[in-house]
């Protein structure tokens, strides 16, 4: 599935529960909407006839005993007329009752009044007649149970409207909650997977730039990030064989190269030495330009060879119980030369009393030999640099501090890389660094360096302590 439709998937999940809650809101809304409006249009109007029919059948009463007492038409006139009125009434409250109780009432009422109206009000003996008294108190007493009856039908359809808000804020809330736990928890799954895959381009990328990348990503997804893993698989591939081949090829040159050079190296110096016979000065200075240019590319190809064999883990140590004080001694002595060449101050010191160590020779005196020769190509003239052998205990620590033109601190994480520089500017091979780190990695040991650009840098290496094996004799 697609980054995009992972991000619209997780957005309307969250979107729809949200419509949802909306749809439950306004359902409610109408609910209320509808009640109101009934009470409004209905209940009120309702309430307010049934009040008016009430107190016109108690004015009835009036009207017909003034009628009956005075002897006076005009009073049987208004009582018809009254009458009607609330005949009209009660026919009109039919519109309005809606529950059984309130129906019931409405036809006892109207069963009452039609009982009174039949009364003829011009008898005399109609102030005594128990029937009309008991038709008006039925009707009166039918009235209040229909308004008593609307009460109670409003009073139930306002807690049925409480009852459906509360429900509705409840659902609204349980929805809000789930759009916003979903919309959370979507968003908390899809960026912890964008930022896992992307964590891992990122050290893949770091460990391509640091030469160190093998193997290919895990691949799972399918989204544009998938397909970002898969190109950058196929860009290690790729770099990984280019560099490959680039080893093979500086290997397989330097090979080649290194037998031709040390022959011609030879002849160089049989000829400048004058074997096959004296040469003039003129042919003396070539020879020796020859002689000095044939031995720096052999120093070149023995070093890209040395490196190679790093590289590939076939570079074979020679371990022999040897004092590596006396060997970091033998180094200052073959370095001084060029110390004062460059009018640098060249110290050694020795902190401790036993430093027997078991490994190669050659390599470690190589090695002591590449950190002195960089730090005095990098320290002006009249500075110092200092070449310390250390006891540390469980380590020997070889140290060699300058105080040159420092390191820059962008280039400090890669100044161990083959064939990277930190200033290029004043030549070399960059293959010098590279193989102190290979040297140090073989004897199972490290190396460090420490730099403050203008101020001067140290090298550290560790090289762990281990004892000659013992070989048993009979």
């Amino acid at each position: 599935m697609r980054l995009t439709s992972k991000i619209f998937l997780t957005s309307a999940l969250a979107i729809v529960v949200l419509a949802g809650a909306g749809i439950l809101s306004l359902r409610a809304v109408d609910r209320l909407v509808s009640v109101n409006r009934e009470i409004a249009t209905r209940t009120v109007p309702a309430l307010r006839l049934t009040a008016s029919a009430r107190e016109a059948i108690a004015s009835l009463a009036q009207l017909e005993a003034r009628a009956v007492v005075l002897g006076d038409p005009r009073y049987a006139t208004a009582w018809a007329e009254r009458a009607a009125q609330v005949a009209e009434d009660l026919e009109r409250l039919a519109g309005y009752a809606q529950s059984p109780a309130e129906a019931l009432h409405l036809r006892e009422a109207n069963s009452a009044f039609g009982g009174y109206r039949r009364i003829d009000p011009a008898r005399a003996s109609r102030l005594t007649d128990t029937d009309t008294r008991a038709f008006v108190e039925r009707a009166q007493k039918s009235l209040d149970g229909l308004m008593a009856a609307t009460h109670t039908r409003v009073l139930a359809v306002q807690a049925e409207t409480a009852g459906l808000k509360a429900r509705t804020w409840t659902a609204v809330l349980v929805a809000l909650g789930a759009a916003v736990g979903l919309a959370l928890l979507g968003a908390a799954i899809l960026a912890h997977r964008m930022t896992r895959s992307l964590d891992l381009l990122s050290s893949a990328t770091a460990e391509v730039a640091a030469g160190a990348f093998r193997e290919p990503i895990a691949v799972r997804s399918r989204d544009e990030i998938g397909s970002l893993a898969r190109s950058f698989n196929s860009m290690g591939s790729q770099l990984h064989r280019m560099e490959e081949t680039r080893q093979e090829f500086f290997a397989t040159v330097s090979h080649e190269l290194r037998s031709p050079l040390t022959s011609i190296r030879g002849a160089a110096d049989l000829l400048r030495d004058g074997v096959p016979g004296p040469l003039t000065a003129k042919q003396g200075r070539l020879m020796d330009i020859i002689s000095l240019s044939s031995g720096r590319l052999l120093r070149l190809v023995n070093e890209i060879l040395e490196m190679s064999r790093f590289r590939a883990g076939l570079a074979e140590l020679d371990r022999k119980p040897l004092d590596l004080a006396r060997l970091v001694d033998r180094a200052v002595e073959e370095l001084y030369p060029r110390a004062v060449e460059a009018g640098v101050t060249l110290e050694y010191e020795r902190l401790g009393a036993t430093f027997i160590y078991f490994g190669d020779e050659e390599r470690l005196h190589r090695l002591v030999i590449n950190l002195g020769a960089n730090a005095i190509r990098f320290t002006p003239g009249g500075g110092r640099v200092v070449v310390r052998v250390i006891d540390a205990g469980p380590e020997f620590e070889l140290q060699v501090e300058d105080t040159g033109v420092g390191i820059p601190a962008d280039a400090l994480p890669h100044i161990f890389d083959a064939y990277r520089q930190a200033h290029g500017e004043r030549g070399g091979t960059g293959l010098g660094l590279a193989i102190v780190r290979g040297v140090a990695d073989a004897h199972g040991g490290r190396v460090t360096a420490e730099s403050h650009e203008g101020k001067g840098s140290r090298f550290t290496v560790l090289l762990p302590r281990m004892r000659a094996p013992v070989i048993a004799t009979a």
